[in-house]
């Protein structure tokens, strides 16, 4: 019989196979299915294809009515309810007798319609609270454990409103179409192909499948009971699912088998067929006969023998969709069938035992430690698989009822995250999710009786188990109208589906059926003939096991889906959980456990990246340093001075705690004083030990023996380190030699060397007592209060009885007074001073002459300074004398004056005032010669270094003195009329005190003009501010608001929504910066521009400024952009995988494998990563090198590094590129900038490729070389604009800016350098005399420009004051020549007057400057320009060594009509310059200008002083100051 039944099943395939290749041995005439299911129905082509929706037999139920669940409290806990609805025992068989296999051939049907089990983008979650002390997943009673849940995906395009609510997609096809076997798409299907014969891959052995790889279709939890994940070793099939456990896993392999078998028969049948054409017949016979089995064999088998309808013939109106009723609720049924082992025998009814994990044995596979295995002893070989089907086909299921084993209540599959779940709470809980409708209202809906109670679900389980209805009608709030679907169909099971659940699966297998064009048994489509049809409904499982596996027809029974008395092999006993071996328990992982040190360390290095790049620069700056002395070292003449060997005896001089020694040579002349020398041989300090009574000698008696303090009286004390005892002891046996006859005495002490050290007194402290003996004497003159005047608390006694017997010598009488101690004035004033003539000044003796100083009368202060010099005291000086005291004066001026013209000074004094023929002047002579400076002598003071600020009765300068012309009641010289006389011009009205009662105001007024005055000099650069940040806060707003608000499809709202809107907002912001930050360099179109009307609405001149702005406000944003990605990496890390890949979904595929990449790859192994890592290195170097203190050190350095811009916007453009999060942007908004950049670079390159001949050199004095060259053909510019200029005879291409100095209709063009850094000293050296006798020519230069700034706009302003410091003047005397030229050809220009303030430290400083002014002087018929010079290497205005230099100035103008110190017809000045003076004698003087245009240049310290003026002045309702300024 077991024969009979083999023979027919190897005929019936064999007929089967036969008929169909007999039908395809011509051309094919049927249509070839999709994969995707896309084109079944050609009326609705997506129907029942992947991605399609749900079809709801009942209308959705949300909270909200469009999306929202509804969860508790309004209905029951998913895990209370399952624990009262499942629960129960275990080991009762099926009542029906159905199989173990019946279950799981359910199982692979279900996989073949429907998936909608991945998890929905963007992540949401519904995650389920376990109640406090659940046994199982909340032992110790925490009560804060959640079962993970993720809602199901649905389409973006519905959940907008309550007329579309949320819809959830298949991502299967909805047709039995062998999706399971084949896979849902073309792409999928190729995968598993061999390409060869039509057959599946197959893996180790011929019947078994490959296994995965790192990459894979195939979905791949987590194993929960050994925690492997990852697609490796999981079997590839057409079921993503496949391998959810190892019995799902073996019917994926039958079909498999089946599928290769058919192909094989085909192939033999005929060999001349194609691969695809193999492939696709094979295809289309096992299709037909997975159909007829699911539909006819299984079904029946599985709803209690309901039958569906005859087959009616295809019905195209159709829709086969899924319904969420079937897919959440009705066929999920099953899993009360699922017993908790399962069987394993061969064909001799033997059953297997099985290796658990710690190798004991079990009489069958444990359920819950069968899922998702990627390694099993017991399921390995292809003969393991034929064992496991015959098992499960001699393996009776559990009873249908409502009972669900514990390893699927209990223990079922869950995430990494926490490792197991509850089946039956998550079956619940998706029902909730998909929106289904109550129990009642989907039996209404399917013309069911209505369900009135909890106890009319069930009578027969009222009866048996009435409490289990109370408590769930309990649970529920006794309203059965709120009894959800799944939980009451699963109560109407008796021996089999309720009426409910059999309605909704034979409605979904007929639609399904009906509605597919495909279908085997449709005749109409062409696939088969009536003979085939046929036999494929006379085919069974029986029959592809048999051709599938090992069996014979007679070692399993010929319907698999049940087991009967007297089928073969019967199971040994029902199958209990207390048999088999224990689940394992859930565990918990927390993905970011062991990378917490490697990525601290990696954000530490990160921040490092500004500490490398300052340690670079600061090497660099040494670098250059080194070079540069080395540079300045080789410059110096041969006939330099040379170092003279140390003299005496050799030691090392202690400064203080914290400083390194001194090297020095100690050596006792003969007129007893101790020379201490550094070791190039120059006087260090000179000790007179001759006027000590007594010398202390301390002496270390530790250490070495080495240190050695000499006590020298009111003087700070000497501590030297000898390099031995020796020669210490041979510096005492000099210093006791030389005193041998000197009735003096020495005291000799030792004590411990670091007594001796906390004993000395260190410079620095003899500095304080001497300040603090200052502070007193002041406190006494000018009643200063105690606390200002220095506080002798807080020091030792000894030190504070210093301080009280404190006198002053006389370097440090020199020092308090800012001179030289040889100084001429130190040497009377300290000789008048020292009454009792011991070489010191006391305490009362300095008093004496403050007081004369800061409180006499000008008779008084001439009185002493006559009798400073009149050291005879015979009340007359001679004339030598006299020429003394005066030279003494204009020794003040630090060198400022030759020889020669300090004797012109003294010359004209003297002929000024008559004295020519006198051999005696008197004190009233001298104070004739003072006779117009009382003003000046009244208010001078002797200004004393550190007490500057204490005068509290001192008057403001600004009080004092007009700041334009002397200011006294006494007419001009007669000499001066006549010349303004002949020249026709109008003296300036000039005011002494300018009245103020005007400006006076309450200041609130006052503030409010300085803010008006404010917003009209700053109208521009507000609004531009203000379009320029607006920009950047809309775009960095609009991109927060799109990923906080509206980027729901991404996923980011529940994940790391703080980091990626802090990410994208910042990146929004910095692409808009960078890109736009060029054109504040396109120095060429700025120039352009700036003759445009653009230039009343743009501040051009601010263009670097705004570049800083934009700069630091882009890396900023920057900074912020990374700190958003470092909390976005760590959410990332911590994150599963579902998550990650929602989020970016073309770079991860959700393969179920859970495990997040850890947070190096973000870093390293992606194009963002990196390209973001190696940014942030890129700006660490640019920005440390852009700032002013290494730009200024090497400028060399600052071009490299700012030249990286080419590999910043490159990095840039890739880093956006590679569109993790949205597609990239921007390149939209670098285009526009990027194009102008690069068309001003071009107008650049084009000028820099032409060699500029020079004409002529001049090295000039302070360092400045004067250059001259060919102008261009074309090159127009004008006064105040600046070129760059390259030399390559220096061996680099960078290239420096300068201010042109010659003006426009010149026909050539100069600069003048000055040789401050390394390049413009090498470019000196290069134009040297004896180079040049070298190379032969001058070396030609790169020209680049010109590029306009604000100093061209002088010619806008009816009055300009051009300030310039140092070399800042260079703009001014281009604007000087321009200015005298247009008004000597009467050209119509603005501007009217032009005051011209030059600041230096000495008038030979930039003694070029005063060659361009006296040109000026010569040319300036109409006196346009006025120019003040202010030598600040002097005192100040009103101290009373400047005064006499004053005087001395105004006497050599009288007489020569020049100054005394830069030979100009301008005003010399002395000191800093008071510009709020002088501009408010210009609002005097120019009443009727309502603007003027200050225009300054020089170090930050002048403009910034400029500026803080103009400001002030601001504040007045007269004359509106405009300041532009540059600094260098």
């Amino acid at each position: 019989m077991d024969l009979r039944k083999w023979l027919w099943s190897v005929c019936a395939t064999c007929g089967l196979v036969l008929c169909i290749s007999e039908h395809s041995s011509s051309d094919t005439t049927w249509e070839v299915p999709r994969f995707d299911g896309w084109y079944n129905s050609l009326g609705h082509p997506s129907r029942g294809a992947v991605g399609s929706h749900l079809v709801r037999l009942v209308p959705a139920h949300y909270w909200d009515g469009v999306y929202k669940p509804v969860q508790e409290p309004l209905l029951p806990n998913p895990r209370r309810l399952s624990s009262l609805l499942a629960a129960g025992p275990s080991g009762l068989p099926s009542a029906r007798n159905r199989t173990v296999l019946s279950l799981f051939f359910g199982y692979h049907v279900t996989f073949e319609m429907f998936d909608s089990r991945t998890p929905g983008c963007p992540p949401e979650f519904m995650n389920i609270r376990i109640p406090r002390g659940d046994p199982i997943f909340d032992p110790t009673d925490s009560g804060d454990v959640l079962l993970p849940f993720q809602r199901g995906p649905w389409d973006k395009d519905t959940g907008q409103s309550p007329g579309n609510p949320r819809t959830q997609v298949n991502l299967v096809t909805a047709w039995i179409d062998g999706s399971s076997i084949y896979g849902p798409s073309g792409s999928w299907s190729d995968s598993l192909r061999t390409f060869s014969g039509g057959l599946l891959a197959s893996g180790a052995e011929w019947n078994m499948p490959t296994r995965a790889t790192a990459r894979s279709f195939m979905w791949s939890s987590a194993d929960p009971s050994t925690g492997d994940s990852g697609p490796q070793d999981l079997y590839v099939l057409g079921n993503s699912w496949a391998n959810e456990n190892m019995f799902t896993a073996a019917e994926g392999i039958i079909w498999f088998r089946y599928h290769n078998y058919v192909a094989s028969k085909l192939h033999v049948e005929h060999p001349q067929w194609s691969d695809e054409k193999l492939f696709q017949n094979a295809r289309k016979i096992v299709v037909a006969t997975f159909q007829s089995i699911a539909v006819y064999e299984w079904l029946p088998a599985y709803v209690g023998d309901r039958k569906l309808p005859p087959y009616p013939g295809y019905q195209k109106f159709v829709d086969p969709g899924i319904s969420p009723e079937f897919e959440v609720a009705a066929v999920r049924y099953g899993i009360t069938m699922a017993p908790s082992g399962v069987y394993m025998r061969n064909r001799t009814c033997h059953f297997r035992d099985i290796v658990n994990m710690d190798g004991s044995s079990s009489p069958a596979l444990r359920l819950c430690n069968s899922f998702w295995k990627r390694e099993s002893v017991n399921v390995r070989t292809g003969q393991d698989v034929d064992d496991l089907i015959m098992g499960m086909a001699s393996q009776i299921a559990e009873k249908e009822d409502n009972v669900i084993v514990e390893d699927l209540r209990d223990y079922m599959y869950g995430p990494l995250r926490f490792t197991r779940s509850d089946l039956v709470a998550m079956t619940i809980q998706r029902g909730r999710d998909f929106g289904l409708q109550s129990y009642t209202e989907v039996r209404k809906a399917l013309n069911l009786p209505p369900v009135k109670s909890f106890g009319e679900i069930n009578t027969e389980l009222n009866e048996t188990n009435p409490k289990l209805l109370h408590d769930l009608a309990e649970l529920y709030n006794g309203d059965i109208s709120t009894l959800e679907l799944f939980p009451g169909g699963l109560l109407e099971s008796h021996s089999g589906h309720g009426s409910l659940f059999t309605a909704i699966i034979l409605d979904q297998f007929e639609r399904t059926r009906n509605g597919d064009r495909f279908w085997f048994e449709n005749k109409q489509n062409g696939l088969f003939t009536e003979e085939e049809i046929q036999v494929f409904l006379n085919t069974t499982f029986h029959d592809v096991l048999v051709a599938a596996t090992s069996a014979e027809a007679a070692d399993i029974q010929k319907n698999v889906f049940f087991w009967k008395d007297g089928d073969p092999c019967g199971q040994p006993a029902q199958l209990n959980s207390s048999a088999l071996y224990p689940c394992t328990k859930a565990t918990k992982l927390y993905y970011f456990e062991d990378s917490k040190a490697g990525y601290g360390i990696f954000i530490i290095v990160l921040f490092l990246f500004p500490v490398v790049s300052f340690t670079v620069a600061c090497m660099v700056a040494y670098r250059r340093k080194h070079r540069y002395k080395k540079f300045q070292r080789r410059r110096r003449k041969a006939g330099d001075t040379k170092e003279e060997p140390a003299v005496g005896i050799t030691a090392d001089e202690w400064q203080g705690g914290g400083k390194p020694l001194h090297p020095v040579s100690v050596a006792v002349d003969e007129k007893r004083r101790l020379q201490v020398c550094d070791r190039s041989g120059s006087v260090h300090r000179c000790l007179n030990l001759g006027n000590q009574a007594c010398l202390d000698i301390f002496l270390s008696n530790n250490r070495h023996h080495k240190a050695l303090m000499l006590k020298v009286s009111k003087e700070y004390d000497l501590v030297l380190f000898f390099d031995d005892e020796s020669k210490r002891a041979e510096f005492v046996k000099l210093l006791c030699l030389r005193e041998m006859d000197i009735t003096q005495e020495i005291k000799v002490k030792e004590m411990r060397e670091e007594e001796l050290l906390r004993e000395a007194t260190t410079r620095e402290q003899r500095a304080q007592i001497v300040e603090t003996f200052i502070r007193h004497a002041f406190s006494k003159v000018l009643e200063i209060e105690k606390c200002d005047a220095g506080d002798l608390r807080g020091i030792s006694p000894t030190k504070a009885k210093g301080v009280l017997q404190c006198e002053l010598t006389a370097s440090e009488f020199a020092d308090a007074l800012g001179l030289k101690p040889d100084s001429l004035f130190v040497e009377s004033m300290f000789t008048l001073a020292d009454k009792d003539g011991n070489g010191y000044l006391s305490f009362q003796e300095f008093l004496d002459v403050m007081v004369i100083f800061m409180k006499g009368t000008p008779e008084e202060k001439s009185m002493l300074m006559f009798s400073m010099h009149d050291i005879s005291g015979t009340g007359f000086l001679s004339k030598d004398e006299f020429i003394r005291m005066l030279r003494s004066f204009i020794e003040i001026s630090n060198g400022a004056l030759s020889k020669s013209r300090a004797e012109d000074g003294i010359k004209a004094m003297l002929q000024a005032a008559g004295f020519d023929d006198k051999e005696r002047i008197s004190w009233e002579d001298f104070h004739f010669l003072l006779r117009d400076h009382d003003k000046e002598l009244q208010f001078a003071q002797l200004n004393v270094k550190g007490m500057e600020k204490q005068g509290r009765k001192r008057l403001s300068r600004d009080q004092r003195v007009s700041f334009i012309c002397p200011a006294n009641g006494n007419k001009p010289d007669v000499q001066e009329i006549r010349r303004r006389k002949k020249l026709n011009v109008r003296t300036p009205n000039v005011y002494v005190n300018p009245k103020r009662e005007q400006y006076i105001r309450n200041p609130i007024r006052q503030k409010i003009q300085h803010f008006k005055r404010f917003i009209e000099n700053y109208r521009r650069h507000i609004v531009c501010f203000i379009v320029i940040y607006g920009i950047v806060a809309g775009v960095c707003l609009e991109r927060c608001y799109y990923y906080g608000l509206q980027a729901e499809s991404s996923g980011i709202t529940e994940t790391s929504i703080v980091g990626i809107i802090v990410s994208r907002g910042s990146a929004a912001g910095v692409s808009f910066l960078f890109p736009y930050m060029l054109l504040t360099v396109c120095r060429n179109l700025i120039t352009l521009c700036r003759e445009t009307f653009l230039n009343r609405y743009i501040p051009f001149d601010a263009a670097i400024d705004f570049h800083r702005f934009m700069a630091v406000t882009a890396i900023i944003l920057a900074v912020v952009h990374s700190l958003g990605h470092i909390v976005n990496i760590y959410v990332f890390a911590v994150s599963d995988l579902n998550i990650i890949s929602c989020l970016f979904p073309k770079v991860f595929y959700n393969n179920g494998s859970e495990l997040p990449m850890r947070w190096y790859f973000w870093f390293f192994q992606t194009v963002p990563g990196m390209t973001g890592v190696l940014l942030l290195f890129t700006f660490a170097f640019m920005y440390v090198f852009a700032s002013p203190f290494f730009r200024r050190i090497s400028f060399r350095a600052f071009w490299v590094t700012h030249y990286l811009y080419v590999i910043v916007y490159t990095l840039t453009v890739i880093h956006g590129s590679f569109a993790l999060l949205q597609e990239p942007r921007f390149y939209i908004y670098l285009i526009p900038p990027a194009l102008l950049f690069l068309f001003d670079k071009l107008i650049s390159l084009s000028r820099k490729k032409l060699e500029i001949p020079v004409i002529n050199v001049e090295l000039l004095p302070s360092g400045v070389t004067h250059l001259e060259f060919k102008r261009p053909q074309g090159f127009e510019y004008r006064s105040g604009q600046w070129v760059r200029i390259a030399c390559l005879m220096l061996g680099t291409d960078e290239y420096h800016p300068f201010t042109l100095t010659s003006a426009p209709h010149e026909e050539t063009l100069s600069l003048h350098i000055r040789a401050v850094g390394p390049w413009t000293s090498q470019l000196r050296e290069l134009y040297a005399e004896e180079n040049l006798l070298e190379l032969g020519s001058f070396p030609k230069l790169y020209l680049d420009g010109p590029f306009g700034e604000g100093h061209q706009e002088w010619i806008d302003y009816e009055v300009s004051v051009l300030v310039g410091g140092g070399i800042g003047v260079t703009p001014f005397a281009s604007i000087l020549k321009d200015l005298v030229f247009k008004s000597s050809i009467r050209s119509r220009i603005q501007c009217k007057k032009v005051y011209f303030i030059w600041v230096t430290r000495t008038q030979r400083q930039f003694e070029w400057v005063s060659d361009i002014i006296r040109e000026v002087e010569e040319v300036d018929t109409l006196e346009l320009v006025e120019v003040h010079a202010y030598i600040t290497q002097v005192a100040e205005k009103f101290d009373l060594r400047t005064t006499m230099l004053y005087v001395c100035e105004r006497h050599f103008q009288k007489v020569w009509n020049r100054s005394l110190f830069t030979g100009l017809r301008s005003v010399t000045h002395f000191g800093r310059p008071p510009f709020v003076s002088f501009f408010s004698s210009l609002q005097e003087v120019h009443p009727t200008v309502d603007k003027m245009g200050v225009f300054s240049c020089g170090p930050p310290g002048l403009t910034k002083n400029v500026e803080k003026a103009c400001q002030k002045m601001n504040k007045r309702d007269q004359a509106h100051f405009i300041h532009h300024y540059e600094n260098f």
